[in-house]
């Protein structure tokens, strides 16, 4: 779920901290704060009991301390405590790490340090962030780096997370919220917390219908109804929808569509080069999915469209993407360059 990590797990790191095995530091860093939140908020929560948390655990803000103090706080011992918890929140703020690798070379075993480095990994460059990144993965600490969810690992996360709360989640249902809200994970579980919230007891099956009243996506005519229809060459409904989006831009525009379109094109012609790509489990190895099943729409994409044609409209849609820019376009409005576009690929 938390992408490609050189280093552990999202879930390596949960199952340990679930089984009380708390390491001696923990930097988190990298441009996807939701993992960075989950585990933090874990150990805060978890590593010490309410009546502990007074004395022994202490949060403070990157801007507002200096990596000296984070090391002397480090230091103490815990008062009537297993141990002490400090949590550094936009630890990105620190201005100088030199203390905090001096005291890395010897954490205090009693002191679960963690710190919070949102927005970018560690500069390994500077010799002090260097030699703290070494000394916490020599000294059994962790290292974790939360990268960013790709398109194609988007709905593999939602089906994971509703499947973690006792739920199901239907196809369209799953490609709706993905296509609406994208990968702001915290946003994207917000939303479905909502759903699972407003779901009526014994029912866990989250459909269109639930989608469109609790996150207000529309389950008619949307980017994803276009490119489904595509994908499947439905000429009759994507002609349909594109007529709809014309006299509706605020549903849908070339704006909104090409990069979606573009990023499915673009993995199709990525399946077209797999050795075995009529097996649905080897197109989705190939491709980095992470199930058999978010192979699906490429399985019906290789049927319906050759290696060639791929090729001509990905190439097509890099000619609107430019016209919508105006380059080589004095005059040709969005609605009609989507119309060209999806004409293009359909014929």
């Amino acid at each position: 779920m938390a992408g490609k990590n050189l280093g552990p797990t999202f879930e390596a790191i949960m199952r340990n901290l679930q089984a009380r095995k708390f390491s001696p530091i923990y930097i988190l860093m990298g441009e996807e704060p939701y993992y960075i939140d989950q585990i933090a908020d874990f150990i805060a929560e978890n590593a010490l009991d309410e009546a502990e948390r007074d004395f022994n655990q202490t949060i403070v803000f990157g801007a507002d301390t200096t990596a000296a103090q984070v090391a002397d706080m480090a230091r103490r011992y815990p008062m009537m405590a297993e141990r002490q918890v400090i949590i550094v929140k936009e630890a990105q703020n620190l201005r100088s790490l030199e203390p905090l690798a001096k005291y890395s070379e010897k954490p205090t075993p009693t002191t679960v340090l963690v710190l919070c480095h949102k927005s970018a990994s560690f500069d390994k460059r500077k010799k002090a962030n260097s030699s703290l990144v070494a000394n916490v993965e020599k000294n059994g600490g962790v290292v974790f780096e939360s990268k960013k969810l790709g398109d194609r690992e988007l709905p593999v996360f939602i089906e994971n997370y509703v499947r973690s709360h006792n739920a199901q989640i239907d196809y369209k249902a799953l490609r709706m919220v993905a296509d609406h809200i994208g990968s702001d994970l915290s946003r994207l579980t917000s939303e479905l917390d909502k759903v699972f919230i407003s779901m009526p007891e014994g029912e866990r099956t989250i459909t269109p219908e639930v989608v469109e009243r609790e996150i207000g996506v529309s389950k008619e005519f949307n980017a994803f109804e276009l490119r489904s229809a595509i994908v499947n060459r439905d000429v009759y409904k994507a002609n349909l929808i594109v007529k709809y989006f014309d006299n509706n831009q605020k549903a849908g525009s070339l704006y909104s569509i090409l990069p979606l379109l573009f990023s499915y094109f673009q993995n199709l012609m990525l399946a077209h080069y797999c050795p075995q790509k009529n097996n649905s489990a080897a197109v989705a190895q190939h491709l980095g999915l992470r199930s058999e099943w978010a192979a699906k729409e490429y399985m019906t994409g290789l049927r319906n469209y050759s290696g060639m044609k791929t090729m001509q409209i990905i190439t097509k849609m890099r000619e609107i993407d430019a016209k919508g820019k105006g380059i080589e376009n004095p005059n040709t409005p969005p609605g009609e360059l989507m119309k060209e576009l999806i004409f293009f690929i359909l014929h």
